[in-house]
Order: C-alpha cells, then sequence, then structure tokens
C-alpha cells in the first residue's frame, strides 16, 4: 500500500530500507542490445524503436561493427540495429520524439553535411535532415515536446538572435521560434519535464526570471514561461534531471553525494535519498523511482561526509538503484560499472521497459556497453 504524504516535519528525514521489499517495475538483468564505442548521452523512444545520441561513432551488434556517427536507431524488442544513421559532427546530448520527427541537441554544427547549429530536426524512418534550423549562442542540454512545443534548455544567451537564457521554446508545427515563451535562468538548464499545466526547469541556476526560491528548480507556464509560485522549492545541489508522475515529482542531485529528491506538486518534500556520489538520471516507472549516477553506495540516512561517504551505513547500489513510491531503496541492484557510470535513464512506455546510457560497459556481470534495457 503506497505511503501517505510525510508531515512538513518528517518529509526532511530519509525513509530507510524496509524488510519488506517493495514490488520491482522491472527485471534486473539487461536485455540484448547493440554496443556503442563512446558515451550515450541521450535515449528516446518511438513506438518499437529506440534512438540513441551521444558521442559514439561506431556500434557494434551481431558480430559486426557498423559506422553510426553520434547518433543510432535499434529495433526495441530485438536490439537489432537498424538503418537509420543520420550523422552527427559532434556530440549529441539531447533527444526527444514528436510525430515521426526526432529532434536532436548538441554541440554539433552538421548532421549528414546540412548545416545545423546545435539544433536538427530529423525524419524518424528515413534520417533525413529536416527544414528546422536555428542559431544558438551556446549549446542545449535537454529536449522535451509537450503543448504544441519543443521546449530547450541549457547554457545559452540567444537564439536566431534574440535573448534567451538557458530557456527557449520552438513550434512544432511551423518550427518557428516561439515568441511568447521566455523564461530568464541566470544559470544552466540541465532538465526538462513537461505537463500539461506546467514545464519544470532544474539545473544550476539560483533563480528563474528574478524570482526568489527557484533555486535550482522551478516550474513555469508552458505558454508565457511565467514562475508558477505554486511550487517553489530549493534543491539543495544542482539539478540533473527532473521527472514527474501523478504523485508529484523528482530530481537527481549532485552535491556532496548525490541525491533522489520526491517533490508534491506543491512543491514540499516527501521523501530523500542520498548516495556516496552524483544522481545524474531519474526515472518513474509503475511506481517505482529509478535513479543513475555516479555512485556505489546508497546511504541508510541523510548524513554524509567527505566526498559524499555514507556516514550511518550503506547498500550497495553501484550506478544504478531503485525507491519504493513511499521513499524506501528496493532491492533492484543491476550494479553497473564505471566512474562517470550512468548518465541518463528513460522509460520505454511502450514496453514498459527502463533504459539506461551512459559511460558503463558492463551491466549485472553482462557485456552493456554504454546502453541498457530492463523489462
Amino acid at each position: 500500500m503506497r505511503q501517505t504524504l510525510l508531515t512538513a516535519v518528517a518529509a526532511t528525514t530519509l525513509v530507510t530500507a524496509t524488510g519488506a521489499a517493495p514490488a520491482l517495475a522491472v527485471s534486473a538483468s539487461p536485455e540484448k542490445a547493440p554496443l556503442f564505442n563512446g558515451s550515450v548521452y541521450a535515449i528516446a523512444y518511438r513506438g518499437g524503436t529506440v534512438y540513441v545520441g551521444g558521442s559514439f561513432t561506431s556500434v557494434a551488434w551481431g558480430g559486426r561493427t557498423y559506422d553510426r556517427a553520434r547518433l543510432a536507431a535499434f529495433d526495441a524488442s530485438s536490439g537489432s540495429l537498424l538503418a537509420w544513421a543520420p550523422a552527427a559532427n559532434s556530440v549529441v546530448r539531447a533527444l526527444a520524439v514528436s510525430g515521426s520527427s526526432v529532434y536532436a541537441g548538441g554541440s554539433f554544427t552538421r548532421i549528414s553535411g546540412s548545416s545545423r547549429d546545435s539544433l536538427a530536426r530529423i525524419d524518424a524512418v528515413s534520417g533525413a535532415v529536416g527544414t528546422f534550423s536555428h542559431r544558438v549562442t551556446g549549446a542545449p542540454y535537454a529536449l522535451a515536446v509537450g503543448n504544441g512545443r519543443l521546449y530547450a534548455g541549457g547554457s545559452f544567451t540567444a537564439v536566431d538572435g534574440s535573448t534567451r537564457r538557458n530557456a527557449a521554446a520552438f513550434s512544432l508545427s511551423s518550427g518557428a521560434l516561439d515568441g511568447g515563451w521566455r523564461p530568464s535562468a541566470d544559470d544552466a538548464v540541465h532538465a526538462l519535464a513537461v505537463t500539461g499545466g506546467r514545464v519544470y526547469l532544474g539545473g544550476a541556476f539560483h533563480k528563474v526570471n528574478g524570482v526568489s526560491r527557484t533555486l535550482r528548480i522551478a516550474a513555469v507556464s508552458p505558454a508565457g514561461g511565467a514562475v508558477d509560485r505554486g511550487f517553489l522549492p530549493t534543491a539543495p545541489a544542482q539539478v540533473n534531471a527532473v521527472t514527474t508522475d501523478s504523485a508529484g515529482v523528482y530530481v537527481a542531485t549532485g552535491g556532496q553525494g548525490g541525491r533522489a529528491i520526491a517533490y508534491t506538486t506543491g512543491g514540499s518534500m516527501r521523501w530523500q535519498r542520498v548516495f556516496d556520489g552524483d544522481a545524474t538520471a531519474v526515472a518513474s516507472l509503475g511506481g517505482t523511482i529509478y535513479v543513475g549516477g555516479h555512485f556505489d553506495r546508497a546511504c541508510t540516512t541523510a548524513s554524509n561526509g567527505a566526498h559524499g561517504t555514507c556516514t550511518d551505513g550503506s547498500y550497495s547500489r553501484v550506478k544504478l538503484a531503485a525507491i519504493s513510491a513511499g521513499g524506501a531503496l528496493t532491492g533492484w541492484a543491476p550494479q553497473a560499472n564505471g566512474v562517470i557510470g550512468v548518465r541518463t535513464l528513460v522509460v520505454d512506455h511502450n514496453r514498459g521497459a527502463l533504459g539506461a546510457g551512459g559511460d558503463f560497459t558492463t551491466i549485472a556481470g553482462q557485456n552493456r556497453k554504454r546502453y541498457a534495457s530492463f523489462d
């Protein structure tokens, strides 16, 4: 049974793991998948297809190696690599899908020979580069689709010469820069999550639109970008990822040891879990919250010391962990390797699966270079 919301006083207390293991939404054993020779930064799903972006230049599948310049696609069920192969000349850091289009963001200047400054629209089937083209003074780190718009967050000061402080939006129908949506964040936006009534921003900023209590996490209106003062929590460190579900809002943070924090839609903290390294990714599936990052252990309390070391005991959770709806650490522990570990977690709603991307090369002792799927 889902626990009731914590009181304001109890909300600052870490919820410890219990003897009764909460139900898990996915297996801890990864499915077969292609192997990437460089980092995977972004994952997006469209029907039965997985799209990935990153710094890789080749992908191995079925005993063969194929050239794939920082963008690739494969079948979600079988893992079979698809012919879709637009080529980016530098890192792809974000992906979003809308209809028959895949939107890419990153530090590239060309896609398949076409000049594209940090943003591109690519046909989801043919891989052809669309006419969507803008000049970005800086770089986008996050993309999200909703409310008829493509939202972008990152570290940039202008789009097409028009001032945009780390956040911008574009019409999905025309591709034009949205002149009305212009929230102003005073530092980088690293994460976005979109609902019908809000766009959540997470990052390194101290204020959005000059409003107090928008420290590193804020909600703005989907049309104009005004700060929603009904959601004014403050995050303890840089927010690296944000997601939502029917119960509330979840963030993954860095800092002295990383944290996964659950908020109500009103901005009150529901629970938090602390790790001995940065939490960089968060996803919600079937009532379970999945967290990825650089960490090796999940702390039993909110107390940690130098370099994030857990001071009151810990559980082994190498780069991946799962938390129940009430904040209890579950037994899900696939154990990924590497220093950077997991960079992104994305839910495949079509299959009820979870995709992980990053710098790992093994998960659960199996060869899974930089991408893994859990069903």
